[in-house]
């Protein structure tokens, strides 16, 4: 990959990786509901996952899909359910309770295996895989993808965290809290917008 390709793919790592998703949303919400260290799993299974996911796609996994199309239908409905339970919790909670500090946040295996039912997910790697990477010299060429898009995922999806850590300073009224909980709920919601209407994510 030239450094010209190279340059333009982080820029195109990064825009996708800080700008709001499912992952970040949820990332977001976890940090302050649970705090920086108990999201380190959480942060550790989108970034791994995404790279695992670009890894088996590009290897060649993603010609099942076009083999079998319902399979990539039924992770994306597998998806939507799951979001729409996490959204039901995170309107439902209050952050700073007792019973919230001795709920589970997500696991690591919980957000890696979710990457494959994210929509925006499906959208990051399709498109860094069809527009930086050719026909020839793949493996190369995907190993590099890979580490790139690793590389600069990891440090933005630690800052939405960070976000909701820094939050818990400022939401000690109940009532903020529960405002700031639905909010983030409905976005979470409003993030399934482009599988309702039959986007290719």
């Amino acid at each position: 990959m030239t450094p010209d390709l190279l340059l333009t793919f982080s820029v195109y790592a990064f825009v996708t990786s800080i700008t709001p998703g499912p992952n970040n949303t949820m990332l977001l919400a976890s940090g302050l509901n649970h705090g920086f260290a108990r999201t380190i799993p959480h942060l550790c299974g989108v970034s791994l996952g995404l790279a695992l996911m670009l890894i088996a796609i590009g290897a060649g996994l993603g010609r099942l899909f076009v083999v079998f199309p319902s399979l990539h239908s039924i992770l994306r409905w597998i998806g939507a359910a799951y979001l729409l339970w996490l959204a039901w919790k995170i309107a439902r909670s209050s952050p700073l309770s007792d019973e919230t500090r001795r709920a589970a946040p997500v696991s690591f295996l919980q957000a890696a295996a979710f990457q494959w039912a994210n929509p925006k997910c499906w959208v990051m790697v399709m498109g860094a895989l069809t527009t930086y990477m050719p026909e020839g010299n793949r493996a190369n060429r995907l190993a590099v993808i890979t580490l790139v898009y690793t590389v600069v995922n990891a440090p933005c999806v630690c800052a939405w965290a960070g976000c909701g850590v820094a939050l818990r300073r400022w939401l000690n009224d109940p009532r903020l809290t529960r405002t700031v909980n639905f909010v983030m709920a409905a976005l979470l919601v409003l993030s399934l917008y482009p599988l309702f209407i039959g986007a290719p994510a």
